[in-house]
């Protein structure tokens, strides 16, 4: 990746954080907090890694993105209206009736959902059976899946992890939100995760540990394991911070899902913006 790249997709996750903001703040509901934490992530897969076409966004051969964390949704469709899979002013409609942008992704209203999300520890059986398919018929699709820490406390994900090894799916690639807080608190003080990069290599996959806002080690990282054809799934464990890059947002609990008031909202854009709180 050369600098210029890095800048770019550092300026796309910037985008993101903004256009996710405005979106819970006008509807006075949504989830700041893993939408901030998740935005590196997914601004390096929708504008450098993800294979797809806005104009047709059924199109057989493109790869497919899962958020398994389906309530960060405001930083997937920031990323969606900013890729043109979706009018610009539907960033006015989050969880409003008949919206395309429900307070879950829906796959039957919003075009480039390619798997309804929302009950945690689901999304990774959904991703493997993606891969699956893709492998059977001969396609070259690549599939990604979105985890947060928290939700690894389902058993449903390792049921998955176990499938993931079985059928030996290395275009399948997963990665963890570790923020380290989940709805009620510390993931360590719910239900603690443990090593969970340790976790994953026992479950068969090739996995590396990355600081999840570091764009270049985001992109080195997916560059690297995409050259890896060896029957491993991958992981990538993301080492961020809840609510990053809102000052009073960061490590706090509170807002997994709580919108900011006017105040709040102008200083984090402020912030968000890089001038001064």
């Amino acid at each position: 990746m050369t600098k210029e790249q890095i800048l770019y997709l550092e300026e796309r996750a910037k985008e993101i954080r903004k256009t996710a903001l405005t979106m819970i703040y006008q509807a006075q509901s949504g989830h700041p907090g893993g939408s901030f934490s998740a935005a590196d992530v997914i601004a390096a897969l929708y504008f450098h890694f993800l294979k797809l076409d806005p104009e047709q966004p059924k199109w057989e051969d493109r790869d497919r993105f899962v958020l398994s964390k389906g309530h960060v949704c405001p930083a997937l469709y920031a990323a969606l209206i900013l890729r043109g899979f979706l009018p610009a002013d539907a960033v006015n409609t989050l969880r409003r009736q008949g919206s395309l942008l429900q307070g879950h992704p829906d796959m039957k209203r919003c075009p480039g959902i390619d798997i309804s999300t929302g009950s945690l520890g689901q999304g990774l059986s959904c991703a493997v059976g993606m891969a699956i398919a893709g492998k059977n018929d001969g396609k070259n699709f690549r599939t990604y899946a979105l985890l947060g820490d928290g939700e690894c406390n389902e058993g449903q994900i390792w049921e998955a992890a176990q499938a993931a090894n079985k059928y030996q799916l290395d275009r399948l690639m997963v990665f963890v939100d570790h923020n380290g807080l989940q709805n009620d608190g510390s993931t360590e003080e719910i239900m603690p995760s443990g090593d969970l990069a340790a976790k994953f290599r026992a479950f068969g996959f090739q996995t590396v540990e990355i600081d999840g806002h570091s764009m270049k080690e985001i992109t080195g990282a997916v560059s690297f394991l995409q050259t890896q054809e060896n029957g491993m799934p991958k992981c990538v464990v993301c080492r961020t911070v809840k609510g990053k890059g809102v000052s009073f947002m960061e490590n706090v609990a509170a807002w997994h899902g709580m919108a900011p008031n006017e105040e709040q909202y102008r200083q984090a854009m402020r912030e968000l913006e890089g001038g001064a709180a």
